[in-house]
């Protein structure tokens, strides 16, 4: 059965807009691992914008699933990651400018310091995973220097709903295809960015995606009806 791992981001967002205590986004994974989620995501990002250093090592003692740390591939990054020992890095491309990550890590372009890090992070038993778009020889750059999963950027399947269903399907068909590729090259497979509770229902027909990761559209129905019930809404929507 599929996979959802919640990311707890934008609850810190949300506190950070008045530099106040609440809401605690360690409080909001409790709730989400109450509620059946398989999993806590956080990303720690260079300007501290929403998760603090504090935050991901509270959220180290108290996730009981499976809890996976975002970050870029940075000295600073995987010496922190190396001190937290969460289950699984996700290293994902990062951006100062950026409102929220905008693509999949170039893991061609960048291949041998990556490997380097996903190197280190093995050394301490953390599962690694690379952020990607569906292309064919990032999946196969990735198998090469050693990651254990892909996640395959759904970003543009997202946005493919506002330019009619030919270019949904051909995004997902993209998805789809990567994911045989990833499968067949031993990766795990998971996907994420900008699904929603209607989008996800085609996504979750892939049978190589064992994880979906989902973040800013929970937490948005969680402000209006809480983080339980939107959790459950959203598995629901998978299962």
């Amino acid at each position: 059965m599929i996979r959802l791992g919640v990311n707890i981001d934008h609850v810190a967002t949300l506190r950070e807009a008045r530099k106040d205590r609440v809401p605690d986004p360690v409080a909001a994974a409790i709730a989400a691992e109450m509620a059946g989620a398989d999993g806590i995501v956080c990303h720690l990002r260079e300007d501290r914008r929403h998760i603090k250093d504090k935050d991901l090592y509270l959220l180290r003692e108290i996730v009981k699933t499976h809890l996976n740390l975002e970050m870029a591939a940075t000295d600073e990054m995987v010496r922190i990651a190396t001190e937290v020992v969460p289950d699984m890095v996700t290293l994902v491309p990062e951006r100062r400018e950026e409102v929220t990550t905008e693509g999949g890590l170039d893991v061609v372009a960048n291949h041998e310091y990556l490997a380097e890090a996903i190197g280190n992070l093995h050394n301490h038993d953390i599962i690694v995973s690379v952020f990607i778009d569906a292309d064919i020889q990032q999946i196969k750059t990735a198998a090469r220097i050693g990651a254990d999963f892909v996640e395959i950027h759904t970003g543009a399947y997202a946005h493919a709903h506002a330019l009619g269903e030919a270019k949904v399907n051909e995004e997902l068909e993209k998805i789809r295809s990567m994911a045989v590729v990833a499968s067949k090259l031993r990766l795990g497979v998971s996907a994420g960015h900008g699904l929603n509770y209607q989008n996800v229902r085609k996504i979750v027909e892939t049978p190589q995606i064992e994880e979906l990761n989902i973040g800013h559209a929970l937490i948005a129905r969680a402000v209006m009806v809480g983080m339980e019930r939107a959790v459950r809404d959203m598995l629901e929507m998978m299962r």
